[in-house]
């Protein structure tokens, strides 16, 4: 797959890895029952320890989208339940926006409380594809995600991780791809990426409510592009 070769040039973390997995799932590169390749080719594949893949497996696990059989392998799940979950495919993107406001903010003061120095230097790495990715939506968009996601993973409220995931595992299906042509552009990019900053620096600080007050800015922002793209 051409996305594997291309993780090669830089080094990813488990939460990158685990959403490449669950774009694969939901684009139906890996059916039901379908046996994943095992942890060691995984390994070779993004150039990682066989620990991150097992985190990254681990994550996909608790989502419900695979299942892990010890001395046989991981399997996509007989009903994964983070692929095409119809009430969420079939939102509009306005409405998905709505649902993260009413999330979001209060997922960044629960990190300030809960979150570890290993999530933060995840986030920051994250923070690093993005700004890398200036000249490119897909890869920032995928980064994108994986920030958001991990950073409701750094609550520690599973139910809240399962939420967010929902929501993100639309963005790769095709009104969102249209929306990603039309409102990403470097100048949003890098402002994107000033906010992501702002919002870990509030929470490495241990200022929760700057730290939501901030991802109310940063979706705001992100509200009014879509709208003018939904104008178009």
């Amino acid at each position: 797959m051409g996305w594997m070769t291309a993780t090669r040039a830089r080094r990813i973390g488990s939460a990158e890895i685990a959403g490449n997995l669950r774009r694969e799932i939901s684009k139906g590169n890996y059916a039901a029952r379908d046996r994943l390749p095992p942890e060691r080719r995984l390994a070779d594949t993004y150039g990682v320890a066989r620990g991150t893949i097992r985190e990254a497996l681990n994550q996909l696990a608790a989502e419900g989208l695979v299942e892990i059989r010890p001395g046989s392998g991981t399997y996509v799940s007989a009903d994964p339940v983070n692929v095409a979950n119809p009430l969420v495919a079939n939102a509009r993107p306005l409405e998905l926006m709505d649902a993260r406001f009413a999330l979001e903010p209060h997922i960044c003061r629960l990190a300030v409380l809960h979150g570890r120095q290993q999530d933060f230097d995840e986030l920051e790495r994250l923070i690093d594809v993005m700004e890398a990715s200036i000249d490119d939506s897909v890869g920032f968009a995928i980064a994108d995600t994986d920030f958001h996601t991990t950073l409701a993973r750094t609550t520690g409220n599973s139910l809240l991780f399962w939420i967010v995931s929902e929501i993100s595992s639309v963005r790769n299906h095709e009104q969102w791809a249209q929306m990603r042509h039309l409102t990403l552009n470097p100048s949003i990019i890098t402002q994107y990426n000033h906010q992501h900053r702002q919002i870990l620096d509030a929470i490495r600080s241990r200022a929760p409510e700057e730290a939501a007050e901030l991802m109310k800015q940063h979706l705001e922002t992100a509200r009014l592009s879509l709208t003018r793209a939904a104008a178009t």
